[in-house]
């Protein structure tokens, strides 16, 4: 048996990937509550499951609010 002192670091452990409003994403031990401001994203699945569907989808590491303000920005100076 392998003793894990950090929660997000045990490659036994059921995990959520979670989504924010700013489409940022987390790792999320499953047996912890979701916190509030936070969406789950992706169901229950292993850690490397859930870390690999969050690699495919946060692709622009940008907050949302931030990825729409240049484009505004950009948009309005042409």
């Amino acid at each position: 048996m392998t003793i894990v002192s950090n929660p997000f670091e045990d490659n036994d452990s059921e995990y959520l990937a979670l989504v924010n409003d700013e489409g940022q994403y987390s790792l999320w031990p499953a047996y912890i509550g979701v916190p509030e401001g936070w969406h789950v994203a992706h169901q229950k699945a292993g850690r490397q499951v859930c870390l690999e569907y969050i690699e495919a989808q946060w692709t622009d590491m940008r907050p949302r609010s931030l990825a729409q303000a240049v484009t505004q920005a950009t948009t309005a100076t042409q």
